[in-house]
């Protein structure tokens, strides 16, 4: 089958793992039948694009291009689209595509499809190569990949609902968190403070985990009920098997026995972090109170649709600061230091610098 036709957009990307990010131009496919074509006007930054453009987890095609927290505007619309109209707001978040017809898939459950394309970082079976991001102007993307973004939402703290937003809510959605519980969220970053915002928007019981006392106000500013330090041994066990449900959004190595500690009965500690060493856990804990421990990734498209919905009837959005294109590398460098409060979103009309490579 021939390639489809491509045109050509301005973006920023990396030929290898130890190069910053630079401009460059990169292809995308003309839209075909069951198409939507998007202007990017928004792009979160998240860890996740580190990690890649870095080579961290071992299986980044170079060029790349990171970003999977797209909010934009649609330009074209193949023949085939029903859902869609040019002039529309609309998000992409990490999966452009999937088979469309496994058991996953029907479910509604994308993320789980063995065949699922991320938005990079994926075998691009259109143009060949890997998935390109969205540091770039544009995106093509089938229909039903796209996300209608409640008109009421501010635009650019919506970009990291696609992520950090559907990554929370996903699991505490599965686990039924609700009024009456007593909810425990482990880390106030990207992933963190959009769990603080969730929990308390479906009314439970929310106490943050920190290590950094300094937190404290901002944390019950987002909706945490309660503050603790989890350096202190006695405040760790002032609330030993007293949690519902805890959520766990530390990428860095931690103690998880220090929290199924605090679970109760038939408590479950998920974790959304992705820590890159192994994490110990004991086995008794487990055993003697009927603990879980689970993992959650980020959810489907029906979910993610219904994320959005939610957070414009709750006003619900990320605490974003702004940057421009070319501060990407400098960002960067602040999210390693976890100085960012709490999200970056890159204004991509920022992108003016000409390209000064082809991808």
């Amino acid at each position: 089958m021939a390639k489809p036709i491509a045109y050509s957009v301005k973006a920023y990307g990396t030929p290898g793992a130890t190069a910053p990010l630079a401009p460059l131009t990169i292809a995308r496919r003309q839209p075909t039948a069951g198409d939507v074509q998007i202007q990017i006007l928004y792009c979160g930054v998240c860890h996740s694009d580190l990690h890649f453009v870095r080579n961290e987890w071992g299986f980044t095609q170079y060029p790349a291009v990171p970003g999977h927290e797209i909010i934009g505007r649609v330009t074209a619309v193949g023949p085939g689209v029903k859902k869609f109209k040019i002039g529309d707001l609309v998000g992409v978040g990490c999966l452009v595509d999937s088979c469309r017809a496994c058991p996953e898939c029907q479910a509604g459950l994308e993320q789980f499809c063995p065949e699922m394309v991320m938005t990079y970082g994926s075998a691009d079976k259109h143009l060949g190569g890997g998935t390109l991001g969205g540091y770039a102007q544009g995106i093509v993307v089938r229909e039903e990949f796209v996300l209608r973004i409640p008109a009421n939402l501010n635009a650019a703290a919506t970009a990291p609902l696609l992520c950090a937003g559907i990554t929370t809510y996903s699991p505490l959605r599965r686990w039924k968190v609700g009024p009456g519980q007593k909810v425990g969220v482990v880390g106030l970053g990207g992933l963190g403070h959009m769990a603080v915002k969730f929990a308390a928007a479906f009314g439970a019981n929310v106490v943050l985990f920190t290590t950094s006392p300094g937190k404290t106000a901002d944390a019950q500013r987002l909706g945490a009920h309660e503050v603790v330090v989890s350096k202190d041994e006695a405040q760790m066990q002032a609330h030993a098997g007293s949690f519902d449900f805890i959520l766990d959004t530390v990428s860095a190595k931690h103690d998880l026995n220090a929290y199924i500690n605090l679970l109760k009965r038939d408590g479950n500690l998920v974790l959304v972090g992705a820590p890159s060493e192994p994490l110990s856990v004991a086995a008794f804990p487990l055993l003697m109170r009927r603990r879980s421990f689970s993992g959650s990734l980020i959810g489907g498209l029906p979910e993610t649709q219904e994320m959005l919905d939610f957070c414009g009837e709750h006003n619900i959005t990320s605490d974003v600061e702004m940057i421009r294109m070319d501060q990407i590398n400098e960002a960067y460098e602040r999210m390693l230091k976890s100085d960012v409060k709490y999200r970056f979103v890159i204004d991509m009309a920022s992108l003016t610098a000409e390209p000064t490579a082809s991808a």
